[in-house]
């Protein structure tokens, strides 16, 4: 049975989703702050972490950042700021979906779902190295490792992703929304600035490596890994 940890610091809330997560069959367990949270994480080892941004102690970011460190369990992150930008650090810090409050516990649930869907075909297919390989250029989607040059380059899991992905279909011309879709798993309501901003760090850490290969926009469409290798 697969358990869900849900932290938020409105016990109404935590009641409402525990309910309706336990009639479909899914554990839970709960925290209401941030350093609760990380305590109930490492104890009891859930299988996806619904995570509330404006948190007592430790906020929503720090948690998810103290996560990543150590565990790619799926985080869903439960916020009621609806900037772009908050959407957007969400991905970035490795979040895999985020719904915005007021919020329909239904759609949470099968948000969930959508997740733990996702998240056990990757453990299903986890036996299988996922590497690519390009002049002075490594990417290993199995152990989360970028090499450039020979030498590990720190990337947060969603650029290493979307990397791997482009550079897995090389010269393939992707939309925003197709990568959002393919990458993140989910449709991302809202601006596409996420892509953007990802594309950008990556080019900050890939600029001048090689001449064989490129992470090239196409303007009005989205972007690809070009490459001059036959």
């Amino acid at each position: 049975m697969p358990k869900i940890l849900i932290v938020d610091d409105d016990s109404n809330i935590c009641e409402l989703l525990r309910l309706y997560l336990e009639k479909e069959g899914l554990a839970t367990v709960s925290a209401g702050d941030g350093e609760s949270a990380l305590k109930a994480f490492r104890e009891s080892e859930p299988d996806l972490v619904l995570l509330d941004i404006m948190l007592p102690l430790l906020d929503g970011w720090q948690v998810c950042r103290e996560i990543r460190k150590t565990a790619r369990t799926p985080i869903i992150m439960l916020t009621a700021k609806g900037e772009v930008f908050d959407k957007v650090l969400g991905l970035e810090l490795g979040a895999d979906d985020y719904v915005t409050k007021p919020f329909d516990a239904k759609e949470v649930v099968a948000r969930i779902k959508a997740v733990l869907r996702r998240s056990g075909a990757g453990e299903a297919e986890e036996a299988a190295v996922k590497e690519v390989h390009f002049d002075k250029l490594s990417v290993n989607l199995t152990n989360y490792e970028l090499r450039v040059n020979g030498k590990k380059v720190d990337a947060p899991p969603k650029e290493l992703e979307l990397l791997y992905h482009l550079a897995s279909n090389p010269d393939r011309v992707y939309t925003r929304n197709q990568l959002l879709d393919e990458v993140w798993g989910f449709d991302y309501y809202g601006d596409s600035r996420t892509i953007d901003v990802h594309v950008k760090r990556l080019r900050e850490k890939l600029e001048g490596v090689s001449d064989k290969w490129s992470l090239q926009t196409v303007w009005s469409v989205g972007y690809k890994f070009a490459t001059t290798e036959s």
